[in-house]
């Protein structure tokens, strides 16, 4: 499975947890588990809002792309 985005590791890099996005979209705890999990992907928005909430760059919340 190719891993899209770096949920997971940016919350650990943040001291933060999964509670954290489960209370700031109010969502449930097998939702976020799917997004850190790469699973699923939350909207575009979603990513914007962990990005504002975490006051980083969105682009940080993805694996950087290698083309061949």
């Amino acid at each position: 499975m190719t891993k899209i985005n770096r949920i997971a590791e940016v919350l650990i890099e943040h001291n933060k947890r999964n509670t954290d996005l489960i209370n700031l979209f109010d969502v449930s705890e097998s939702t976020v588990s799917r997004w850190v999990n790469n699973k699923q992907q939350p909207d575009i928005l979603k990513f914007y809002k962990i990005a504002e909430y975490l006051k980083i760059d969105i682009r940080d919340l993805f694996y950087k792309t290698e083309w061949k």
